[in-house]
């Protein structure tokens, strides 16, 4: 509206002016002084330096994609496994803080990948939901190694304290991924949760005991110990000549590949526990020891204490005369077994063993003919082999490579006819090198 047809709302004169007194500009009638229109200052120009959007306030600043996306990540990690909604809910809140720190801020979309899988880890921990690290390697198909990596990361950086399981406390899960149950099974092949169960978790407590868990994988142990319990718990015929592999189609689990050596080690401890049973008068091998798992579950620690005994009692025996005094070790073991009776027997065993390798370590005591002996030497080094029990990693020790005298080659050595027959490959080679032989041989005559 131009100002020649404005008028004055108040008095009506059409003698209006601009009014430039104040910082804002405004139209005022001349005649009452009412004013007439008002300028603002949001339509004035403003000449000041440009401002990113990322540092306005205008707007709510949204997250970005990846964190959108790790976010997402670990609900279907929390929903493949199955975890209550505290858990996930925990989880999330773990995923935010922790991609917000300054730790995990610069680095690959891998490991934020695999730092969504260890908030997941960490909150199942605190909520008392037995998961393994190896589960959730498997789930976000990373290295154990670079998980654990990160899980120890995360904890420290959000200062979380979160509870650690053993393999026991994860057996309760793992067993009802067995499909042995009367529904999924023919009826002599089934077998109630519960105690299947009791009796896996009773054999990797006496595993642990017999130190064949120390420093293992746990899923070998563990498909290792359902499968003896199944076979145990009804041993007929049709069980105990079933394979890992058939069992593991028909419980509709995937076999692990070291479950097969794990099997074999907890067979040979079987074994050697149920040699001490006093009224089992048939020949025992450790393919027939299934059958007997519940008597040597029953009286594990009696028979350990018993195994133990009978064996450091049959190393005096071997021991020559003059070596040991067969009556003061023989008191000395009895000894240790009887003090050692509230602790694990394993342990005691190993103690009074170490003991006993210091006494036998004497340099006077030792005969030349067993110094001489490489057997009695690595024997004598690898004191796992002595024992009933001991870690894996005693009893398979590795040996060191002997180191090769460094080789002083010249190039002045004289190179036989033999060694040079044996680099030619070819016909063509052979006829090349006679026509050599033959031109050296002429021109050596002719040169006489």
């Amino acid at each position: 509206m131009s100002r020649a047809s404005m008028r004055c709302p108040g008095c009506g004169s059409s003698n209006i002016v601009d009014d430039d007194l104040y910082c804002q500009a405004q139209l005022v009638c001349a005649d009452c002084g009412s004013v007439v229109s008002e300028g603002s200052l949001a339509e004035e120009s403003f000449n000041g330096p440009d401002i990113s959007y990322s540092r306005t306030t205008a707007v709510t600043r949204k997250p970005c994609v990846n964190l959108i996306q790790g976010l997402e990540r670990v609900k279907e990690i929390s929903r493949i496994l199955r975890v209550r909604r505290e858990i996930e809910e925990l989880a999330l809140t773990y995923y935010k803080q922790a991609y917000e720190h300054e730790t995990f801020l610069h680095v690959t979309l891998q490991r934020k990948e695999i730092l969504g899988g260890c908030c997941v880890l960490a909150s199942c921990r605190q909520q008392r939901w037995p998961i393994t690290v190896g589960t959730i390697s498997c789930l976000l198909n990373g290295d154990p190694a670079a998980v654990g990596e990160v899980y120890q990361e995360m904890i420290k950086v959000l200062n979380i304290q979160a509870p650690t399981f053993s393999v026991t406390d994860v057996m309760e899960a793992h067993c009802q991924e067995y499909k042995v149950s009367p529904g999924h099974v023919p009826e002599e092949l089934a077998e109630d949760s519960k105690g299947l169960t009791k009796r896996a978790i009773a054999l990797v407590e006496l595993a642990a005991d017999s130190w064949i868990v120390t420093g293992r994988q746990p899923l070998p142990i563990m498909m290792a110990a359902v499968y003896l319990a199944w076979q145990s718990l009804k041993p007929n015929a049709q069980r105990l000549k079933m394979s890992l592999e058939k069992f593991c189609k028909l419980a509709k689990v995937q076999k692990s590949k070291t479950a097969g050596t794990r099997i074999t080690e907890m067979k040979g401890m079987l074994y050697k526990l149920g040699k001490e049973i006093p009224w089992y008068k048939e020949v025992l091998t450790p393919d027939n020891v299934v059958s007997l798992v519940g008597d040597v579950l029953q009286h594990r620690f009696s028979l350990l204490r018993r195994a133990l005994k009978s064996h450091e009692l049959s190393l005096l025996e071997k021991c020559p005369a003059g070596q040991v005094n067969p009556s003061s070790a023989e008191t000395s073991s009895s000894s240790d077994v009887s003090e050692d009776a509230g602790q694990t027997p394993v342990k005691s065993s190993v103690n009074a063993e170490k003991e006993k390798q210091g006494r036998d370590g004497d340099e006077s005591l030792k005969s030349p003919s067993e110094e001489s002996n490489p057997q009695t030497q690595e024997l004598t080094q690898n004191w796992g082999k002595r024992v009933l029990f001991a870690p894996p990693c005693v009893v398979n020790a590795k040996r060191k490579r002997a180191e090769r005298p460094p080789l002083h080659v010249t190039g002045d050595e004289e190179i036989s006819d033999s060694e040079i027959e044996s680099y030619i490959r070819t016909p063509q080679e052979a006829r090349d090198f006679a026509m050599m032989q033959e031109k050296l041989f002429t021109s050596n005559n002719e040169s006489s």
